[in-house]
């Protein structure tokens, strides 16, 4: 759910996927010479995760952990390619009908599920009924409901029908597809398949220990061709700071660097010998969320107050050194939807102040610390454990909060307990976290009054009724002109009443070991082509 990034993400944003950006910048690379090398099976390619995954059924799987490793077990029937258009994965191709309400795909022949069984229309039918079905607890199932009907033909057709046109249709069917046959008539909140996934991707699922590591095998008889590295394996690893330890040591072949790492700690000599650098853009941002059902957060001149006592380049200077931008919405500002001309809040702890004081909020008492109807302007904020970045980040906030007369402890919990106790319940008062999101705009999913229960992904309650009609609106338009007028709208309106301070798009500040071949940037970043990445033989590390 948060931070991520991969297929499944995709469809959290509305579709949260992979980390893109235009500029793509490689801080080193292999000589000419390498690139020419013949592409050789064999290797393992071992990264870390701050995290344990969940679950790794995609339909159940809200965070980045399971995310990632799902994107590698199963396929959708579209993704996005480096350039970041929408093209065939399980779908060979498709047809959309004139008025855009039928969508018939042809499905690739000999596709197998892990265990051997074959993929058939059958699947994807089952896939949408098991998204739509309000037994399955799950955040996406939005997008499958603008569905009217659908039919298979044969094994190879699947046809799709809306009664109203559907901009992101297509993309949605980017969801990874789950296996019929091993889940019609199950409890898939009791599938063993959580733990022992079978899909149809580049890599089976191998071994699991659980808060210590996720084992991928190649799958040898994957439909675009098999994977050229043997093995991938996901170490969990808490602590950023021990990550990049083991970095340093050779014992990760990737890590996302923090901006101190990338800027300060790899500029040797030893790194240089062992890693490439890149950088880019990400569509992600880094935002502090308020829960609207908090007394202190219902008055909108206090969100605003807020947002004056931060200073937002005060972060991307000292939390990313540089590598960064100021947020002013969900959307990335190299982007066709992006609108510049919102309420923008620079810092002004004069303004907060005055407009705390027009809310009521008085130092009384004269101890530093604001109060009103005998309660002091004091709350919590929480965030996840193993991202340096966010801690900082609180830390910043909290002691300019402080100088406006607000007292604000800051909380770093556990991954998993952040979850399930804090954020999903919606048991926080406010929270730093990040969306990671994709070309298509749509924001329904995290805006949308009726996305505000349990588990649902509009998680801090922002109700609106104009934002409600500008999101049902803005997918039912292909015109991008037409929508870039409602999606302007929406940002103002956001801006406007700050149910979140937007404060900083982060780069991705991605290092590779050099010894992994084929790694291009392209604007979907650097990992679309992971299954082309390969290690020669002469150079590879792990037995085969």
């Amino acid at each position: 759910m948060i931070n991520i990034f991969y297929r499944d993400s995709l469809l959290i944003f509305f579709a949260i996927l992979l980390l893109g950006g235009c500029e793509n910048r490689n801080e080193s690379s292999h000589p000419g010479i390498t690139e020419a090398l013949t592409p050789a099976y064999g290797d393992t390619f071992i990264e870390s995760s701050i995290g344990d995954a969940s679950t790794l059924l995609p339909v159940l799987a809200s965070d980045s952990a399971s995310s990632e490793i799902n994107g590698l077990i199963y396929n959708g029937l579209v993704r996005y390619d480096k350039n970041l258009q929408i093209e065939g994965e399980l779908a060979e191709s498709w047809d959309i009908s004139e008025d855009n309400l039928t969508i018939t795909f042809y499905l690739h022949k000999g596709v197998t599920w892990h265990d051997g069984a074959p993929f058939t229309s059958a699947d994807v039918k089952f896939n949408y009924q098991l998204y739509i079905d309000p037994k399955t607890p799950t955040a996406y199932a939005e997008s499958f409901k603008q569905v009217t009907g659908i039919e298979t033909p044969d094994p190879y057709t699947f046809i799709v029908h809306y009664d109203k046109p559907y901009a992101p249709a297509l993309i949605s069917w980017a969801m990874s597809i789950h296996p019929r046959h091993l889940l019609e008539g199950e409890d898939i909140t009791k599938s063993s398949l959580a733990r022992k996934p079978i899909g149809t991707g580049p890599y089976r699922f191998s071994e699991w220990v659980g808060g210590e590591k996720i084992v991928l095998e190649s799958n040898s008889d994957y439909f675009e061709g098999q994977p050229y590295l043997k093995r991938v394996v996901y170490r969990i690893i808490p602590d950023i700071s021990t990550q990049f330890l083991e970095l340093q040591t050779g014992s990760l072949d990737y890590m996302g660097l923090s901006p101190l790492q990338f800027d300060r700690q790899t500029d040797t000599s030893a790194f240089r010998r062992l890693y490439n650098k890149y950088r880019y853009l990400n569509f992600g941002y880094t935002y502090l969320g308020y829960n609207l059902k908090h007394p202190i957060f219902q008055d909108k001149r206090v969100r605003h107050a807020l947002s004056y006592a931060i200073n937002k380049q005060e972060l991307i200077d000292g939390v990313l050194l540089g590598y960064g931008k100021v947020a002013t919405g969900p959307y990335k500002p190299d982007t066709w939807v992006y609108n510049d001309n919102v309420p923008k809040y620079g810092y002004n702890p004069e303004k907060a102040r005055q407009l705390l004081a027009e809310a009521g909020w008085q130092d009384r008492d004269d101890d530093g610390i604001l109060d009103k109807d005998g309660k002091k302007l004091a709350f919590t904020i929480v965030t996840n454990q193993g991202n340096d970045l966010r801690s900082k980040t609180g830390e910043i906030i909290q002691r300019r909060f402080k100088e406006v007369g607000i007292e604000v402890k800051l909380r770093i919990i556990e991954w998993a307990t952040f979850l399930k106790e804090f954020i999903n319940p919606g048991n926080f008062d406010a929270t730093i976290l990040g969306w990671t999101g994709g070309p298509e705009p749509d924001q329904y999913n995290i805006w949308h009054s009726s996305k505000t229960g349990p588990r649902q992904l509009n998680f801090i309650g922002f109700k609106n009724p104009e934002v409600d009609s500008l999101l049902e609106k803005g997918r039912r338009v292909f015109d991008q002109q037409q929508r870039k007028v409602i999606y302007d709208r929406f940002q103002e309106i956001l801006a406007e009443e700050q149910p979140y301070t937007f404060l900083y798009i982060g780069e991705a500040l991605p290092a590779v070991s050099k010894r992994f071949r084929g790694v291009k940037p392209a604007p979907a970043g650097i990992r679309y082509n992971f299954n082309r990445w390969f290690v020669p033989e002469m150079e590879q590390k792990y037995a085969r």
